[in-house]
């Protein structure tokens, strides 16, 4: 009988607490099913949730189904060169005899890791300093925002060609210029955003009670500029992948053997319009990368943008 009883206690003292949980992340469950909601209303936006995921899914598994392994550095097949789209190579052959769409496909690794890195070099530098800029004010402001309106005056990809053509050609060098062509965009947005928050009655609130600025900024302004960075990240990763093919196009990228985008279209341009699949195949790649990232980029701005919901 006081087993049954204990027993019982337990089972009761296992559902309260999981009440207790649900209680104390309510608002918080609310809020998630809310952006699901809102998201899976948004046809273009789940069109680029799949865009996306596909591309993350070839660049992660890439390596082990792509049917021609060999070919995606220096293999040569001059026997099966230039040969149209087939059962045995869906996007044809190049002018070598690499497989096309193993090439693509393993491409789609290394759009990632430039994506990813342009991106997140640009974000861990224009963050801080548009938090500084909007946060601190005065000359730091003026000296911050007046550096990023000389790096902004320049046409992003004539600055991205300068300083690979002063680094050299190569897919780090540009990599470096495309992530300095990025981080003034993320100081002006940041910096906007700190100026809003920091007068709002919360921040006051917490100011009055004995915040320093170290625990205001990371814990009350930064938390609040995350929606605006993540839509604007979601975005910049399609136009990353975007200047990368055009450095890559024009030579100042990825080198050959390497199975960049753009460079693929470069090598191939002189083959048109007779052998078009080994230009069209990693064009089309590029096109719906980008168009995928866009449509999730402005499917994720509805969802964070309280003004774009029902």
């Amino acid at each position: 009988m006081q087993q049954t009883i204990d027993t019982a206690r337990v089972a009761t003292g296992f559902e309260l607490e999981s009440l207790s949980w649900r209680e104390r992340h309510q608002s918080t469950i609310r809020m998630w099913r809310l952006y699901a909601r809102t998201l899976s209303r948004n046809t273009s936006a789940m069109l680029g949730v799949g865009l996306v995921l596909v591309f993350f899914l070839a660049a992660v598994l890439g390596p082990w189904f792509v049917p021609y392994p060999e070919d995606i550095t220096g293999a040569v097949n001059l026997d099966i060169k230039l040969q149209p789209p087939s059962v045995e190579h869906w996007f044809g052959t190049d002018e070598v005899g690499r497989d096309v769409f193993s090439r693509v496909v393993i491409g789609t690794q290394l759009t990632l890791k430039i994506a990813l890195i342009i991106v997140g070099v640009a974000t861990l530098i224009g963050v801080p300093l548009g938090i500084i800029a909007g946060y601190v004010g005065g000359v730091v402001q003026e000296v911050i925002m007046r550096v990023t309106d000389v790096f902004l005056g320049v046409p992003g990809l004539i600055l991205a060609i300068a300083i690979v053509g002063a680094l050299g050609p190569g897919i780090v060098n540009a990599m470096l210029a495309l992530s300095l062509v990025w981080w003034p965009g993320y100081v002006r947005l940041v910096q906007a955003k700190t100026l809003s928050l920091k007068n709002e009655n919360f921040v006051e609130a917490a100011r009055s009670l004995g915040a320093g600025p170290l625990r205001i900024v990371f814990v009350h302004i930064l938390p609040n500029c995350t929606s605006p960075i993540i839509v604007k990240a979601s975005m910049d990763m399609g136009m990353a992948i975007l200047g990368a093919a055009a450095l890559g196009f024009l030579g100042l990228g990825a080198q050959p053997p390497e199975p960049e985008w753009g460079a693929m279209i470069s090598n191939a341009r002189k083959y048109m319009p007779d052998w078009w699949w080994y230009s069209f195949f990693p064009g089309m790649a590029i096109f719906i990368t980008v168009l995928g990232f866009n449509l999730l980029g402005d499917g994720l701005r509805d969802v964070l943008d309280p003004s774009h919901r029902e």
